[in-house]
């Protein structure tokens, strides 16, 4: 099977995660949505595969290489548009008469795989929807020092929990996080890589990504937090917080936000 994957271009309801990167290299439980997708192929035994990407198909490039790090050979097709599956099959029915396609090995990446009901571009709702059901799937990916330490509660490498902050499941609390005194996490909580969440904070049905200061005493609920940005995943309401002792992009902050014990 050489699989064909289209990667997806614009999805309005969700703009904002597509700011600073093609969806598929949006950060999601510490990788990327193309990286978990390499990891299913490759369990799938499949050797080659072409990613059909319109939106910084460079980028996506950065993220897969040749695809060594699966065992595949990986081909990146920039696209102008962003073709259907049905697209694709023609085309390659015109160029490739001898080649085997059918809807089994052309696939929309805008889900996780294995999950086709679970979409991830259509609301802010379901991307959240969709990462917590993922959260028991990524931690049995091949990722080293990735543990378990509670029933539901996930923690990565070089991450510092101060012994009286609060984990409650389900969350997640990936590599090189810092977790202050009393803050509380969870239930329904993801903080991505490098995120630091100062004492006496709270984090619940949120997503803090990667590189994001929350300050001391802070409240996140039903929110996705992305440096200064705080976007209700319910609403798709987005505000920008003025405040870099609250909420910030860590290096941004001037000094703000030192941990305290």
């Amino acid at each position: 099977m050489k699989p064909y994957l289209i990667c997806p271009g614009e999805r309005p309801a969700v703009a904002f995660l597509a700011q600073t990167a093609p969806l598929v290299n949006v950060p999601l439980l510490g990788e990327t949505l193309i990286s978990y997708w390499m990891d299913w192929l490759a369990m799938q035994r499949a050797t080659e595969v072409v990613l059909l990407a319109t939106d910084r198909p460079e980028q996506v490039r950065d993220i897969v290489g040749e695809g060594t790090r699966w065992g595949l050979r990986v081909e990146i097709w920039p696209e102008l548009r962003e073709p259907k599956p049905a697209d694709i099959s023609r085309r390659l029915s015109a160029s490739e008469p001898s080649a085997i396609l059918t809807e089994n090995n052309i696939f929309v990446v805008d889900h996780l795989p294995g999950f086709p009901e679970q979409r991830l571009f259509t609301s802010y709702a379901d991307w959240f929807g969709a990462v917590l059901h993922w959260m028991p799937h990524a931690s049995n990916s091949a990722r080293v020092g990735f543990r378990e330490i509670n029933p539901g509660v996930w923690r990565g490498l070089r991450t510092q929990i101060a012994p009286t902050a609060q984990l409650h499941a389900p969350c997640w609390i990936g590599e090189n996080v810092r977790v202050g005194a009393h803050a509380i996490i969870g239930p329904r909580a993801v903080l991505e890589n490098r995120s630091v969440v100062d004492s006496a904070a709270e984090i619940s049905d949120s997503i803090v990504a990667p590189d994001t200061f929350v300050g001391t005493l802070t409240r996140v609920h039903g929110s996705l937090a992305w440096g200064n940005t705080l976007i209700n995943w319910r609403t798709s309401s987005c505000t920008a917080v003025p405040d870099p002792f609250l909420l910030s992009l860590l290096g941004a902050r001037g000094g703000a936000g030192l941990l305290r014990e």
